[in-house]
């Protein structure tokens, strides 16, 4: 109920009495006790919960088989059988470990699966191996047994049949035996429990009595004070020497064990019957057992998150515990000593975690030479580049929440300090948080996580688009420099050109555009002018029908610029006069009109040149004799003129680059900044050029020379861009000195700190001056502090007891072997006292405590201990000795001087030491030297970076000794390696040929293409940049379009000349004919066709006619004009449609002439014949056009407009834009070309640790990786991204356990005896094919006495030596190799197996019964392999051969393999075959041998074997008569004739068999 949450809550449900046919009724008709609750208790579950409870899931249970499908089992299990197997599953409160309802924990998460399939895999039967070859025969003389053993090779599983027996005997044989066979042995039993003797009180208690007078006698005697002194001090120290032993307890006990007589059944007899002079000892002394102690655990440390972290809120912490007492002589190991778990810092006081968060530089300059490729001649000037460039920028971590950790640490100071001083109230209210902005200071690059930004980006510089202009226009007329204002001024003929492309300045560009105008001075300016449009007929005089008139010009009012205006602007002009004409009469000669005048030959006039401009016009009729006028001479039909008369001096305004911005004090700054080119700019300046007046071809000339109101502005205002200033971060922390103690390191340590250059300065800005590196020298580190242990005197020998030693020898004396102690404490190498803590961690095993030790009877011979062994001299086969002496009174006895048992000296050869080196392993890669590369500007340059040219290579050499052992390389006066100088080539581009000039435009009107090229020098080679596409001639295009003007070339015609007569009609001054003209190309300039080029430049299809027929009109003929231009086909065109031309009657016809004819000409408008249709045409566009200065980057495309008309011809663009056609294409588009960009690697790493202590092997890595990526036709990034090189060899020095020594029963035969073996020192290469060999003990001194992983070396255990007929266990097989359960190769997840095996040995039949059980034990293992078993079998000899079981590797085993698979060993015939020539067959049938056919009883079993006869056929070629049988068959080649002639027949028997068997094949043919 309500908000709560957990226990305590009701539920409800409505309860209700039905009828059993579903309608509800009254309560009272139910019954009361049936009633169900209508309310529960429930526990309400809150989000929270789902930390206090969870599922707690059981273990699977084992695999139960699904009983449906027990019941039908197949003969031959494959893979197995499925089963269920079933787990418990249970909500649980975790705190308190609990359950709880299972709906708690629904609430947060569903319920696992309680059950799932599983596989009981196939019963795997005991495997083991074949068996081992006969032992010797027990006895060496009569009846013996010999036995032979196999092991288990793998173990019964899965309900699989047990193992069989693994040892087999039988009785052996040997010579009768000569001597009685002894029936009894000395037994020794094992050593008891280690015990010690009756305390100290019951003994002093014996000896009170006797001791009391020694000590009164012994305390009388010392007298001296300096002896009872040395006393004292001796009394303290033992007492140190125990209580610095007090962490290990040792106390000396003894122990016993029993010597009996045993016969060979085993019986136990008197030991009279055991002959033997000395029995073994049946006491010794010995160490009591003592456990580890440990004190109670700590209290937990503090959590190792000391602050709070949203990625990894756990933390750790610890609790330790100290070793109270060592063990002693125990098996057990101490407890582990530390403890940890992890933890999470609570409380409002914890404060955030660190952040850390990757920072970057500025971008450097953008910079296009890095892309150039080796060839590129831009490389020796990289001023004036542009386009797409590379940017680098430097990378580095910082901690991002530095600010607001130190407010809080700030926050959480003056909180505590406002508390301290409370009686200070002057002091500053608590301000809020305020962050400055300043740049973080760098941290370890190690602390940032997550992915490093780019540290190099394409960028671009924009190109300078240089100025075009447009060609200069006509010369104008004379005119004023400034209509508005005509008093007193000059005048000027002006020419102009456009800007047809605005230049912007870039990289490298001027931004400055030639001069638009240009000027000479003329006399009798005037600002308007008449121009006469068209020139009217002639009039003639008075009214007449011919003869002198006049003609008046149509005129426009123009201004200097040619366009037309208003007419009365030109009310002061001189208005043009009539020009005088003559209207021929008929008779009259006939003249045409005048031509157009010709373009000026000269644009202005000096000395040698004047401007002349040509008219002319010709005879189309002559005059009659009577009374005509006459045609003029020649000289009359051209008129000439000057034009062009002004000078030929030229002015213009010549302007200089405009200079710097500089600041404009009088321009008050913005307020705001603006932007300009992108950068933010922070106040106005002015910039100025300079501006001169130039006289063409001469130079500077007085500025009044040029038109003063058209000059060129020398001052505008600027922007200035920011200054920015260089912005450092702080400097970081100081690198870490050393922390910890190095030995012999003794070069002085250094700390360092850096700082990064965020913002470069720009503009003015102030420089990067302070230093961006610091480094200063360590404090010494402390001197390292290494600890010994350091063993004290051995205390006296102690023997077993007297009381347990009774009548034993030695026992009176206190003499024989016993056992000592000594105290062991921790030392610093100073001697200072250290704790036993530092010496267990730093100073290698715990010397012995206690050892064997004898105190020798008077019978025993006593010497010194051993010398050191002499030195050696260095001779090869040399000796050295050493020596000890007889002591004491065994000088005497003769025992003692016997030198083959006692020797008083040893002698051993000296090492001969003989040493060659030989190289081992391979040759490493090729490694340049190492040294750094100047990296300008914090940029690597393309192609410059020192990685290629000569290295060097390194083989590594090994030293062996003359015995083949390994020896540090220094013995062989070697530093450890070959060393060859080698070549890393280096990369060389694709190198193509410059660019060739462009060809010509395509096309001499419209739109063409022109091409340039560049072919292939020299192919790229080691990793150089590729070559573009090339064609099959190794050349690479660019192509782009081309635009010809359309009348850059005209056709220019004189007029036709007089046609002259050919056909003679009674007169020579009439009649038909032919006229010719002078047609040529001349280049069109802006004041018309200008100079004669050759006629190839003109299109031939547009050349006028040179030559045409004619009709001289008779003297009293009509005379016509020249035809008019044809009036505009309408569009459009349709035959249907028509175009005419007419011409007007110039003379009129006398009476008798011929008269005018109607001069109207028509004809229909056909398509592409007299009229076309015209449309744009769009090209494709050009490739992708870079700047000349550019390598990538921006470029444009283009494409190109035409006219084209309708048959296919491009024309004038006129013709489109006077038809007013739609054009709204775009010619330009921005286009992106691919930057070459080089793959960029970082610096190689240092080189890594050896991946190999010690061996041969070894290999030392260096890794580098790409930072950039190749991009487009860039090098490629080399494959070698790893070099290796061999570490010098050394050799592997490790402790190596020797083979155990035979069980041995000291002067016994039979029982517990001890086994022994040595540990050496062994030195191998490293590989497995080594074994190790041999070497003195003091090349192990530095490496922990580690063996197969264990620090606990065993060099002395107990065996069990069987008596004679006992029956025993052998000793344990080796583990079998790990085995796992598959299926056709496929593991099936159980895990592997090992196993090992002890098998039973009998020395006497009777004792059988006394036998132990086999023995087998397994382990679980990890690298196990499949293993497959098959039948395998032997070659047929007879009727056997041997069928064994092989397992896939090999070897072959008993079990495994399925017997229902098993093969025939045996294939005899039953009845045997003893018929001749038979034999048994495979079938297991009697067959007969070849050359025999079988003739079988009725029943199917062999008769007999019948010789079959043989008949030879001759063939064709030997003429005999052809023999003929009827019933041969199966003709086959014969073999003792080569050449196929003659064939050999069987011929088959007549009887009851009805096949024929080949015993070679076992086959049946018909």
């Amino acid at each position: 109920m309500g908000d709560e949450c957990g226990p305590g809550g009701i539920q409800t449900r409505a309860v209700w009495c039905a009828h059993v046919e579903g309608w509800t009724t009254l309560h009272t008709n139910c019954k009361q006790a049936e009633r169900p609750s209508n309310q529960q208790n429930c526990f309400k579950v809150c989000d929270w919960h789902k930390e206090l409870y969870d599922w707690r899931l059981g273990p699977w249970n084992h695999c139960q088989p699904v009983i449906s499908k027990s019941l039908e089992k197949p003969l031959e299990c494959v893979k197995g059988e499925e089963g269920i197997q079933v787990r418990e599953i249970t909500c649980i409160q975790k705190e308190k470990d609990i359950p709880a309802e299972d709906i708690i924990c629904e609430y947060f998460e569903p319920k696992p699966l309680l059950e799932q399939a599983c596989l009981i895999p196939c019963q795997q039967d005991c495997i083991v191996s074949e068996f081992s070859a006969w032992s010797e025969c027990s006895k060496t003389c009569g009846s013996g047994l010999q036995h032979r053993t196999r092991h288990v090779v793998a173990p019964p599983q899965f309900g699989g049949s047990g193992c069989p027996n693994l040892t087999e005997f039988q009785v052996c044989q040997s010579s009768p035996c000569e001597d009685e066979e002894t029936m009894y042995s000395l037994h020794v039993g094992p050593w008891s429990s280690c015990s010690m003797p009756h305390s100290r009180q019951v003994r002093q208690a014996r000896r009170r009595g006797k001791n009391k007078e020694r000590e009164k006698d012994r305390g009388k005697g010392v007298k001296d004070p300096e002896a009872r002194e040395l006393i004292k001090k001796k009394r303290n120290r033992n007492r140190q020497n125990r209580q610095e032993n007090k962490y290990w307890d040792i106390q000396i006990g003894y122990q016993t064990r029993e010597v009996t007589c045993t016969n060979k059944t085993g019986k136990a007899a008197d030991l009279s019957f055991c002959r033997q002079e000395k029995l073994p000892m049946t006491f010794q002394s010995c160490v009591i057992t003592k456990e580890c102690q440990v004190s109670e655990w700590s209290e937990w440390s503090p959590c190792s998150n000391t602050c709070r972290d949203v990625a990894s809120p756990k933390g750790t912490r610890v609790r330790t515990r100290i070793i109270r007492q060592f063990p002693i002589g125990s098996e057990k190991e101490c407890p582990e000593l530390e403890e940890r778990e992890p933890c999470a810092s609570q409380g409002d006081t914890v404060v955030p975690c660190a952040t850390y968060g990757w920072r970057t530089t500025e971008w450097t300059e953008c910079r296009v030479d890095p892309l150039l490729s080796q060839q590129d001649k831009r490389r020796g000037n990289q001023t004036a580049l542009c386009g797409g460039g590379v940017q680098m920028r430097e990378v580095y971590c910082v901690q991002t929440n530095e600010n607001l950790l130190s407010h809080l640490n700030t926050h959480k100071d003056r909180e505590e300090s406002k508390y301290q001083s409370t009686s200070k109230s002057s002091a500053a209210p608590f301000l809020s948080i305020t962050f400055e902005i300043t740049a973080s200071k760098p941290v370890d690059l190690k602390s940032c996580t997550g992915p490093v930004p780019n540290t190099t980006q394409l960028c671009h510089i924009p190109c300078p688009i240089e100025c075009e202009v447009s060609p200069w226009s006509a010369w104008g007329p004379c005119t004023y420099e400034n209509c508005n204002d005509q008093q007193g001024k000059k005048g000027f003929k002006l020419r102009k050109r456009r800007i047809t492309n605005e230049p912007t300045g870039g990289s490298g560009g001027t931004g400055n555009c030639p001069h638009l105008l240009e000027a000479i001075p003329c006399e009798e300016p005037s600002c308007y002018e008449w121009k006469a449009v068209r020139l009217g007929d002639c009039e003639p005089d008075n009214g007449k029908e011919c003869g002198p008139g006049t003609q008046v010009q149509e005129v426009v009012c123009i201004n200097s610029d040619g366009e037309e205006v208003d007419r009365q602007l030109c009310r002061d002009a001189i208005f043009p006069i009539p020009v005088a004409c003559y209207a021929p009469c008929p008779k009259d000669c006939v003249l045409s009109m005048w031509s157009a005048w010709s373009s000026c030959s000269h644009t202005c006039s000096g000395k040698t040149t004047e401007g002349k401009q040509i008219r002319a016009r010709s005879i189309l009729a002559y005059a009659g004799d009577e009374g005509g006028v006459h045609c003029p001479n020649s000289s009359a039909l051209q008129e000439v003129r000057s034009c062009n008369e002004h000078p030929c001096t030229v002015y213009h305004w010549q302007t200089g680059p405009w200079g710097q911005c500089i600041e404009d004090t009088s321009v008050s700054s913005f307020n705001t900044t603006t932007t300009w080119n992108g950068e933010a700019s922070c106040s106005v300046g002015m910039q100025t050029r300079k501006v001169i007046c130039v006289r063409v071809n001469v130079g500077q000339v007085g500025p009044k020379k040029c038109p003063e109101s058209l000059r060129p502005e020398t001052v505008r205002p600027c922007l200035l861009p920011c200054r920015k200033d260089c912005i450092v971060t702080p400097y970081s922390d100081w690198t870490s000195c050393p922390s910890s103690c190095k030995e012999g390191d003794s070069g002085v340590k250094k700390q360092a700190r850096h700082r990064v250059i965020i913002q470069l300065p720009a503009n003015g800005g102030r420089d990067c001056t302070d230093p961006l590196y610091e480094e200063r020298a360590c404090e010494a580190p402390q001197v390292c502090q290494s600890y010994r242990w350091k063993t004290h005197k051995w205390r006296r020998c102690q023997l077993v007891p007297w009381s347990v030693q009774q009548d034993s020898p030695g026992a009176q004396e206190g003499c024989g072997p016993g056992r000592q102690a000594r105290a062991i404490t921790c030392r610093k190498q100073d001697g200072g006292q250290a704790g036993i803590h530092e010496c267990l961690w730093y100073a290698g095993p715990v010397p012995a405590l206690t050892q064997a030790c004898q105190i020798p009877c008077q019978d025993d011979c006593q010497f010194t201990s051993w010398s050191k062994f002499s030195s050696c001299n260095g001779d090869c086969g040399a000796v050295r000795t050493r020596k000890r002496a007889i002591v004491g009174k065994s000088k005497k006895k003769e025992k003692c001087k016997n030198s083959h048992l006692y020797p008083l000296i040893e002698t051993q050869y000296c090492p001969c030491d003989k040493y060659n080196a030989q190289p081992v392993g391979n040759w490493s890669d090729c490694i340049l030297p190492e040294g750094k590369v100047e990296v300008l500007l914090g940029m690597k340059a393309q192609g410059d970076i020192k990685e290629c040219g000569q290295g060097y290579r390194y083989q590594a050499m090994a030293c062996y000794d003359q015995n083949g052992r390994l020896v540090e390389t220094s013995r062989c006066n070697s530093h450890g390696y070959i060393e060859e100088a080698c070549i890393i080539p280096c990369p060389s581009d694709c190198k193509l040929s410059e660019w060739s000039n462009w060809s010509r435009c395509s096309k001499s009107c419209g739109s063409g293409v022109k091409v340039r090229s560049k072919w292939l020098r020299e192919k790229p080679y080691n990793g150089g940049r590729p070559c573009p596409k090339l064609d099959h001639v190794n050349q690479v295009y660019e192509v782009v379009p081309c635009h010809s003007q359309c009348n850059q070339y005209v056709w220019v015609t004189e007029p036709w000349s007089i046609c002259k007569v050919t056909f003679v009609n009674m007169r020579d001054n009439c009649g038909e004919g032919v006229q010719t003209r002078k047609v040529r190309c001349m280049q069109n300039t802006a004041d018309g066709p200008s100079d004669h080029v050759e006629d190839y430049l003109c299109d031939p299809e547009e050349m006028p006619l040179g030559s045409r027929e004619c009709k001289l009109p008779c003297p009293e003929d009509c005379v016509i004009s020249e035809w008019g231009p044809w009036t505009r086909c309408t569009l459009p065109c349709n035959q249907s449609s028509f175009r005419q031309r007419s011409a007007d009657p110039i003379r009129q016809p006398a009476d008798e002439g011929r008269a005018c004819p109607n001069a109207v000409e028509k004809e229909p408008c056909n398509l592409n014949k007299n009229c076309f249709h015209y449309d744009y045409n769009v090209t494709d566009w050009s490739t992708c056009q870079l700047s000349e200065k550019a390598v990538c980057g921006n470029g444009i495309k283009t494409r190109m407009l035409d006219c084209v008309r309708s048959d296919g011809k491009s024309v004038d663009l006129k013709y489109c834009e006077e038809l007013g056609l739609e054009k709204n294409w775009q010619m330009n588009t921005s286009c992106m070309v691919e930057c070459p960009i080089n793959c960029q690697l970082s610096d190689w790493s240092p080189w890594s640790e050896c991946s190999q202590t010690c061996g041969l092997t070894g290999k030392m890595i260096r890794r580098r990786t790409v930072t950039q990526p190749f991009q487009g036709d860039g090098r490629p990034c080399p494959a070698l991204m790893e070099q290796s090189k061999p570490c010098p060899v050394k050799p592997c020095y490790q402790w190596q356990y020797g083979q155990w020594s035979l069980c041995q029963v000291q002067d016994a035969q039979c029982g517990e005896g001890t086994r022994t073996r040595n540990i050496s020192c062994v030195v191998s290469d490293g590989s497995g094919d080594d074994f190790g060999k041999v070497v003195d003990e003091e090349f192990c001194t530095d490496i922990e006495p580690i063996i197969e992983g264990n620090k606990k070396m065993v060099l002395e255990e107990t065996c069990t030596q069987p008596c004679p007929g006992d029956c025993y266990l052998k000793d344990w097989s080796s583990w079998s190799l790990c085995q796992i359960t598959c299926v056709n190769g496929e593991d099936l997840g159980f895990g592997g197996i090992q196993v090992r095996s002890r098998a039973v040995i009998i020395q006497e039949l009777e004792n059988q019964h006394l036998c132990p059980e086999q023995m087998l034990e397994t382990k679980s293992c990890d690298d196990g392999q499949c293993y497959e078993y098959k039948w395998m079998a032997s070659a047929w000899k007879g009727s056997s051969r041997t069928v064994w079981c092989q397992r896939s590797d090999g070897i072959n085993v008993t079990g495994g393999c399925l017997v229902v698979r098993q093969p025939d060993a045996d294939r005899s015939c039953n009845p045997p075959c003893s018929q001749p020539h038979s034999y048994c067959s495979e079938m297991r049938t009697c067959s007969c041998e070849e050359g025999y056919t079988e003739v079988m009883s009725s029943n199917g079993t062999l008769e007999q074997c019948t010789l079959i006869p043989v008949v030879v056929i001759p063939t064709v070629e030997d003429k005999r008569g052809d023999v003929k049988t009827s019933r041969a068959v199966h003709p086959t080649p014969s073999s003792n004739n080569p050449t196929g002639r003659g064939r050999t027949w069987f011929l088959q028997p007549f009887g009851p068999a009805k096949s024929q068997r080949n015993p070679k094949e076992g086959k049946t043919t018909d």
